[in-house]
């Protein structure tokens, strides 16, 4: 029986071939990656929900409008016709409104393959159409992205740098983790990698002496071979707890003032903001205490214990995706600098460490193709997260980053690779704004809800149906991903349909610049081979790498500390920054007048949490689920395993089921003024009273009324609201719901 490799964001697979269709996936030997998620992949393949031919709405054919739109029949057509369709309402709606009336909507963990990825597909063919209206940042980190530049200089804090966990292992005394290190998550890694090693650098840093400190609402953030400790505040409060310890550092004499002055700027006006100087309000750990609610002298021993040693702090990318979500990382990276670590092996800071697999891993910069983008003649952005504020209020001004956006008229949304009606906040909201545009074309694999809310449907292969290169800079195998089988029915690569929507339209030259597929990956493996030989490395040539169906890199490094080369020379090595120094003041953001975002780190009370909830409501976390990657392998057994009865798990306290006639596995409905959804107890002895955590990514499926969710996606129940008037990221973590038992 052939076996054949292939990799996605869960990890490398091995699929057994049996008379051309795929019997069997398993992991990779040696990668590490989770045996029931890789397992699902033959499921998800042949799954009844596939999409095998394009599709178009009934009510669309007779109307070009958004009514009934989610709650009508599809009929097949052809792929000429279904061509012919999309470049005609691409033409009609660029000649009566405008390029910038046409959303790019494409988001999401799509293919871990560098040339099939389909945002980079979708963003090309558009740009080479006239232009669009394009998304800035995402929806993981989208504070972090914006906040970032204005302290650091750039993002690579969060999108690309990390001190290494070899680093870690072999230097940190004291590891203390803002929403934890959860071993769930390491299953994922975008772009996929080789290895899925964190449990085992973690358990070597544990061996060596590290000790290790969870802050989270949750106990089982932190893995039980770690023995951490553990303080369980209340949601969205980190910003408070950073600035207590940070107040303590300053009053007991143990901040690192030779450091703030050289590495820093603006260390005056957050001493004066620490010390109640500025406003008359002490940020001391007795303040902090109380707003996050636990015992002061908890802070009082950590910011002790963090001064006597070497310290590295961290916080996970979902910190902030909050309300304010900006200061806990601009708090983290002063707290940081008080303690004179930052680029230092094992110290400093670092963030995403509980997020992802690979976040702290030896990168392989520069060695990973991408495709080239090609410019926006439109030059229409909005803010990622802003997409129903878009749709519903067409004309309206935002601020964002120091600029102000008008929103277009949308008239039409082409996405692919994503499924807004999982990712995206309020969703009941969104799908009134999503009736609004005359036409919405999806290419997907399967009957998501997004393909279902379409009005033009194109199928699309999986990452078994097509070649690709696919990998990561944050490990070192690069895997050529040839074709397992042939397309399921009718499926087609995005590029192949677009290059076809392309002629149509008479700019396929510009879209594909004359190459294919393979014209395509051969370029893609040219460059990386010609960034390898920059970097003094020697790549395989192209016809091993196809037949291997991996390169592993080899190592420049062994270890990396971020921020090192600019803590051994802050002069010939300073950040981007306007002063070439971590601002801890910003004027640039003082300029911007933002009193949501102000220009230092700064505790903001949320608009909704414990500390100003009624006695019945409850504080919604979401999180990542075990066995799926947000929405993907929601159509498989295994994707869906933790599941009660179609329902996903919420973790709720004893004391807080029990005040409610809770027992576990109960069938629960979770309510707040946006909507309600469905889910199912599991209680959970390790969680914060007042706390309830409710996976992200059950696919959205509504009752006839169209207002309570099915299957617990914790989306119908989030706030839709920006962060701040700085980076308007996406704030689903600050929410408060109720809770009942759901009567039969």
């Amino acid at each position: 029986m052939p076996v054949r490799l292939g990799l996605t964001h869960w990890g490398p697979f091995e699929a057994v071939v049996e008379d051309g269709r795929v019997t069997q996936t398993r992991p990779w030997p040696g990668s590490g990656a989770n045996p029931r998620m890789i397992g699902a992949i033959a499921e998800a393949l042949y799954s009844p929900l596939r999409i095998d031919r394009p599709m178009v709405r009934k009510g669309w054919l007779k109307h070009r409008n958004g009514k009934d739109r989610g709650r009508d029949d599809f009929v097949a057509i052809g792929w000429d016709e279904a061509v012919r369709l999309v470049a005609g309402e691409q033409r009609r709606v660029r000649a009566e409104a405008g390029d910038a009336a046409i959303f790019g909507g494409s988001y999401g963990w799509s293919s871990a393959g560098r040339y099939h990825h389909a945002r980079t597909q979708m963003r090309r063919f558009l740009a080479a159409a006239g232009g669009f209206t394009d998304q800035a940042g995402n929806y993981s980190w989208g504070a972090a992205q914006f906040i970032l530049p204005h302290v650091l200089g750039d993002h690579g804090a969060v999108s690309a740098a990390a001190t290494s966990w070899q680093s870690i292992a072999a230097n940190c005394d004291l590891f203390v983790a803002f929403g934890g290190l959860n071993p769930k998550n390491w299953h994922v890694t975008s772009g996929g990698g080789g290895s899925y090693d964190l449990p085992d650098w973690t358990r070597k840093a544990r061996a060596r002496g590290v000790r290790f400190v969870n802050i989270s609402p949750l106990a089982d953030d932190m893995p039980d071979w770690l023995d951490a400790g553990q303080i369980s505040p209340r949601p969205n409060t980190d910003t408070a707890i950073m600035l207590g310890l940070a107040h303590r550092l300053l009053e007991t004499g143990r901040a690192d003032l030779a450091f703030l002055e050289r590495y820093c700027t603006g260390w005056p006006a957050f001493r004066d903001y620490l010390s109640g100087t500025a406003d008359g309000v002490v940020k001391s750990t007795v303040w902090a205490a109380g707003i996050a609610d636990i015992p002061a002298g908890q802070l009082d021993s950590l910011a002790d214990r963090m001064a006597a040693g070497r310290t590295m702090l961290t916080a996970t990318w979902s910190l902030q995706r909050a309300d304010h979500g900006e200061q806990p990382y601009w708090a983290l990276i002063a707290l940081a600098a008080m303690l004179g670590q930052v680029g230092l092996p094992g110290g400093g800071f670092g963030f995403g460490y509980g997020s992802m697999s690979g976040v702290g891993q030896v990168r392989r910069a520069g060695i990973m193709p991408s495709m080239p983008m090609l410019p926006n003649p439109a030059q229409s952005v909005i803010p990622v997260a802003r997409i129903t504020d878009m749709l519903l209020a067409p004309g309206a001004e935002i601020d964002f980053d120091g600029k102000r956006l008008r929103y277009p008229e949308t008239r039409l949304i082409q996405w692919a690779g994503g499924n807004p009606f999982h990712h995206h906040q309020d969703l009941a909201r969104l799908e009134r704004a999503w009736t609004l545009p005359e036409t919405v074309i999806v290419h997907d694999s399967w009957w998501t809800p997004v393909a279902k809310r379409a009005d033009i449907v194109l199928p699309a292969t999986t990452t078994l149906e097509r070649n690709d290169i696919g990998g990561t800079s944050r490990d070192p195998v690069i895997f050529a991903m040839a074709r397992v089988v042939a397309p399921v029915g009718q499926a087609r690569n995005d590029a192949d349909a677009l290059a076809d929507i392309a002629e149509a339209l008479g700019c396929r030259d510009a879209y594909t610049e004359g190459r294919d597929e393979a014209g395509w990956l051969d370029h893609l493996f040219d460059d990386m081979a010609a960034r390898a030989a920059r970097a003094g490395i020697t790549p395989p040539d192209r016809e091993r790498f196809w037949r291997d169906g991996f390169w592993r890199v080899p190592p420049t490094e062994t270890e990396e500390v971020m921020l090192e080369d600019f803590r051994r020379d802050p002069e010939g090595r300073p950040l981007a920054t306007p002063s070439g120094r971590i601002e801890l003041f910003s004027e640039r953001i003082a300029g911007f007048g933002y009193d949501d975002c102000p220009a230092h780190p700064t505790w903001l009370e949320p608009a909704e949490w414990l500390g100003r909830a009624a006695e019945d409501e409850l504080h919604l976390l979401s999180h990542q689920p075990r066995y799926r990657l947000h929405s993907q392998l929601g159509q498989t057994e295994a994707g869906n395993s933790e599941q009660i009865d179609g329902r996903e798990p919420a973790l709720v306290s004893p004391a807080d089921a029990s005040r409610r006639g809770i027992r576990d596995g109960d069938a629960v409905r979770l309510w707040n003024a946006r909507g309600a959804c469905h889910a199912a107890a599991r209680i959970s002895p390790g969680l914060r009273d007042g706390v309830v955590i409710l996976p992200t990514g059950s696919w959205f499926e509504t009752d006839e009324a169209g207002t309570t969710d099915l299957h617990g996606n914790p989306n119908i129940l989030t706030r839709d609201a920006g962060t701040s008037r700085l980076a308007q990221g996406p704030s689903a973590q600050t929410a408060l719901v109720r809770m009942e038992r759901l009567k039969s």
